[in-house]
């Protein structure tokens, strides 16, 4: 799928392959009965790679690159991501707020707009109440958290992107894009992120 299909996309769908010792995500459009439709992207990393940089590719042989993240401070807990295409070309950023994250996980997103402004985006967990009951899950090592979260994306009050878990032992997201100017390829780095970063 070329950029400018891509980005008229409102709907995604993120579904992570389960494998021993790699992250393998899969992203697609939704079919006509609601499940994976056509393939848009694909990455496969090693998990603890996965702070370093990563790369998606256009197909799951990883023949055809497309664009990447990569973490300016490696082992800082709030490091930069930059969202960058293959040419190096810069598409935005984003990064978690360590603070904010210890009671409700929280991300910011960036994005230089074609007119020169900033897209400045903060993504927060929906529920107060999931997020703190998900912390003290995490006691009980090896349990499969039994609720689904979800985060929304909101610029200046306004809705961005929100991207919704759909299965409760899986991880499988629905990601929906509201405003138009928002990169596509970011958005999709972004809804990876939450899952393979989240350190939840």
């Amino acid at each position: 799928m070329d950029l400018d299909a891509l980005q008229q996309q409102t709907t995604l769908l993120v579904r992570q392959k389960l494998t021993a010792f790699v992250n393998r995500y899969v992203i697609s459009l939704p079919g006509p009965d609601g499940g994976d439709g056509a393939l848009v992207a694909f990455v496969e990393q090693k998990r603890l790679a996965f702070r370093e940089e990563v790369t998606f590719f256009a197909d799951e042989a990883k023949t055809t690159p497309l664009f990447r993240f990569k973490a300016r401070q490696i082992l800082d807990l709030g490091a930069t991501y930059d969202v960058t295409a293959m040419d190096g070309s810069p598409i935005g950023t984003f990064r978690k707020d360590f603070k904010k994250s210890l009671l409700r996980s929280t991300w910011h997103l960036e994005q230089p707009m074609p007119d020169g402004q900033l897209l400045a985006a903060v993504g927060r967990e929906r529920s107060t109440f999931i997020a703190v009951l998900r912390r003290v899950w995490d006691l009980a090592e090896n349990l499969p958290f039994p609720f689904k979260y979800h985060f929304d994306f909101v610029a200046a009050e306004k809705p961005v992107m929100s991207v919704d878990k759909t299965a409760l032992i899986r991880d499988r997201y629905r990601v929906e894009i509201s405003e138009p100017g928002l990169d596509r390829r970011l958005a999709i780095a972004m809804a990876v992120a939450l899952d393979a970063l989240q350190s939840r």
